[in-house]
């Protein structure tokens, strides 16, 4: 199961009431250095839950991830899929706490932006999870464009992914989640994944996202996608830097671990360093041995080559 797949099961409730900063932000370019950064480095390693210890309890997941030496965790929406009370939003947040993690960026939102006739349950959607976030400090959240639509041109349904953003954009307008703006970050998924999926391209991404203009609005690049779409990875990196918000890192053939396959994940980490990348860089790799020390490893790994 890949993370549309987990995404796609998730079912939404709005859970509690919540309330979110509205005072206009003078926003930053980029984050400032959060927990878990590493020393000198500008960007901060994470990890995509769903990919590690799925037959763990959520509290013992977090645990490993520790383990493995990551403060930094990314979710899929695993409060909808298993329906979390009110007492396990409070454990899970203990438990967070005192390994000292951060949840950087969740996912799950079962509309995209690219479907302008489902603009208003996208919308509300959204608002449902903001309410969650804030309930888990977790101030990023991915956007998806959705399916390609019936009757829809692709310019008209560029447009409406430019459009479904600006709104998106106005709905967390201002916001702030644990002292950081709310960002909304679009993703590309490859078309061997998915076929039916829309934005299947990171030139087109980078472009619905300057489009719509708005600093809580960027870009997740994720690497294993665009290999398989069109490659090309670093000059692109390069060209719309300002743009990325999130980066995923997995190898292609089979999303395994950097160096297992074809992207020099060597060159990708120093690149983000020369660039002064300030986000976060996610593995979102499926292991192919001990995850604790995979992790470990890649995490070493990815600090040697982004200091060289």
């Amino acid at each position: 199961m890949n993370r549309r797949d987990f995404a796609r099961n998730v079912a939404v409730s709005a859970l509690g009431t919540g309330s979110l900063g509205k005072t206009a932000l003078a926003i930053e370019p980029s984050l400032p250095p959060g927990q878990g950064g590493a020393s000198g480095l500008s960007f901060k390693l994470s990890v995509m839950l769903w990919t590690v210890f799925r037959d763990l309890p959520f509290e013992q997941r977090l645990e490993k991830v520790a383990e493995a030496g990551y403060k930094n965790v990314e979710l899929v929406g695993e409060y909808h899929q298993e329906k979390w009370s009110e007492e396990k939003f409070t454990s899970v947040n203990k438990k967070r706490r005192e390994l000292g993690i951060n949840f950087d960026t969740t996912a799950g939102l079962q509309h995209g932006v690219g479907n302008p006739a489902e603009r208003h349950a996208l919308l509300a959607n959204l608002r449902d999870e903001l309410k969650i976030m804030e309930k888990i400090e977790c101030p990023a959240v991915i956007v998806m464009s959705g399916n390609v639509v019936h009757g829809l041109g692709r310019e008209q349904q560029h447009q409406s992914c430019i459009e479904g953003l600006k709104r998106a954009a106005e709905v967390v307008e201002g916001k702030t989640i644990a002292g950081q703006p709310v960002r909304l970050l679009l993703e590309n998924i490859d078309p061997e994944e998915n076929p039916k999926y829309y934005l299947t391209s990171v030139a087109e991404g980078f472009k619905v996202v300057q489009a719509v203009d708005h600093p809580q609005v960027q870009f997740l690049y994720d690497f294993f996608h665009e290999q398989i779409s069109e490659g090309n990875l670093i000059e692109k990196l390069e060209k719309n830097i300002s743009s990325v918000g999130l980066v995923h890192i997995a190898d292609v053939p089979g999303r395994h671990e950097p160096g297992t396959g074809e992207i020099n994940y060597d060159n990708i980490f120093k690149t983000l360093a020369r660039l002064k990348y300030s986000h976060y860089a996610a593995m979102e790799y499926l292991p192919t041995y001990d995850a604790v020390k995979s992790l470990r490893r890649e995490r070493e790994k990815a600090l040697q080559s982004a200091r060289r």
